[in-house]
C-alpha cells in the first residue's frame, strides 16, 4: 500500500530544536511514523513534554539539554543517537533564526553570527551524522529547515534571510556530494503559528492582514511542516535529493513588513 511508503518503522532520527514548534512536531511525526529519535534543544521541561508525546506514540525518546548554537554540541548527538540506540537514519537540522534588524545596523559579526547559527550548525551534524549513516544503515536522510525568507527579499532581515539563502543552496551542495547513500533535502516554511509568531496570533487585526497576504488564506500549522519533512525522510521520498520545499501557503512576497524609517 502507498502509505506503507510513509512509514519510519525502526528508524532512528535526531531533531534539533526538538521542545517545540517546528521541532516538536517533527518529532512527534516521526515517532508515530515508528521511529525513534535524539530530541535536542534548550529547555529540559520542554524537551520531556515532546518525549511524553513520543512514548504515547509507542516509540522511544533520548532528550538532549544543549546549547544548540553551538556547532560542537549539536554535531555530538549523531554519536548519541548510536549510543543510545545502536544507527542513525535521519538527521533535521531545526535551529537557526537571528532578529531583525535595520541594514545599516547590522554588523559583520551580525552576519558571521547567523551563519554559524543556521549553517554552520547544520554543517555540524552533517559531518557527524554521514559516516554513522553509512556504518550502521547504508544510508541516510538530512533535512534542513530554511525559510521563504531564503528566497523573497524582506526589510530588516539581512542577516537572517542570507544565512536561510545560505543554507538552502547548501542542501543542494551536499547533495551532490552525499548522492546517492544519503539523500540531503529542505523545507522552506511560510508563516507558521509557533511561538515566535506568538505576537501574531495574539493581534487579531495583524494575523487577519498575513492570512490576506497569504495565497492560501491561513497561517501554517507546525503539522504542515511536519508532514512535509516525513514525506522526505521517508521512503516515499526516496526519489528527491537536493531540493527545498517551500510550505508557504503559496507566497510570492513576504507576507509580514517590518516597519523601518526612510534613510
Amino acid at each position: 500500500m502507498i502509505l506503507d511508503q510513509f512509514r519510519l518503522d525502526n528508524r532512528v532520527a535526531v531533531v534539533t530544536g526538538a521542545g517545540r514548534g517546528l521541532g516538536a512536531a517533527i518529532a512527534v511525526a516521526f515517532a508515530q511514523a515508528g521511529a525513534d529519535v535524539v530530541i535536542a534543544a534548550r529547555t529540559e521541561a520542554d524537551l520531556r513534554g515532546v518525549a511524553d508525546q513520543v512514548g504515547s506514540a509507542g516509540r522511544r525518546a533520548h532528550v538532549v539539554v544543549a546549547d544548540l548554537a553551538d556547532p560542537n554540541a549539536v554535531a555530538e548527538l549523531a554519536d548519541i543517537a548510536v549510543q543510545q540506540f545502536g544507527r542513525l537514519d535521519i538527521a533535521v537540522n531545526n535551529v537557526g533564526g537571528a532578529l531583525p534588524k535595520p541594514l545599516l545596523d547590522t554588523t559583520p559579526d551580525d552576519l558571521a553570527e547567523a551563519f554559524t547559527f543556521n549553517v554552520g550548525t547544520a554543517h555540524a551534524l552533517v559531518r557527524a551524522a554521514v559516516p554513522h549513516m553509512l556504518a550502521t544503515t547504508g544510508a541516510g536522510s538530512i533535512i534542513n529547515i530554511s525559510s521563504t525568507m531564503g528566497r523573497l527579499p524582506g526589510r530588516a532581515f539581512a542577516a537572517y534571510a542570507t544565512a536561510k539563502a545560505g543554507l538552502a543552496h547548501y542542501t543542494r551542495t551536499a547533495a551532490m556530494d552525499l548522492s546517492p547513500r544519503v539523500r540531503v533535502n529542505a523545507i522552506a516554511p511560510g508563516s507558521i503559528l509557533t511561538s515566535a509568531l506568538a505576537v501574531v496570533a495574539g493581534n487579531d487585526q495583524l494575523r487577519t492582514q498575513m492570512e490576506q497576504a497569504t495565497p492560501l488564506g491561513r497561517l501554517g500549522d507546525p503539522t504542515d511542516i511536519a508532514a512535509a519533512a516525513l514525506y522526505l525522510a521517508s521512503p516515499a521520498g526516496s526519489f528527491l535529493t537536493g531540493k527545498v520545499l517551500e510550505v508557504d501557503g503559496g507566497l510570492i512576497a513576504p507576507n509580514l513588513t517590518i516597519p523601518l524609517p526612510d534613510l
